[in-house]
């Protein structure tokens, strides 16, 4: 991992966007974490790190271990199917 001021990565960004490919680069503004680079390499690995930042996915998440605890879950094989199109109630329905 590299740790680079804002005003260095400004000045060489294509640099660093080439040096996070490699490892994160965390970007400091007054002595401070500010930011992170991070390479992706498809639009999958950046879907999942921008749910992963998520406040509203986190929240869906919480709720849903919480249902699962109380046993309001649905079985895997049923949750799939339901994903796929399949029989039974939909999604977001």
């Amino acid at each position: 991992m590299t740790i680079a001021s804002l005003a260095e990565v400004k000045d060489r960004f294509s640099a660093y966007i080439e040096a996070c490919k490699a490892s994160p680069i965390v970007v400091t503004k007054n002595g401070k974490a500010a930011a992170v680079l991070v390479s992706v390499s498809d639009d999958d690995e950046l879907e999942s790190i921008l749910l992963a930042c998520s406040p509203r996915f986190k929240r869906l998440l919480e709720r849903s271990n919480r249902e699962i605890d109380r046993g309001e879950g649905i079985p895997h094989d049923e949750f799939w199917k339901r994903a796929k199109g399949g029989e039974g109630d939909s999604f977001g329905a």
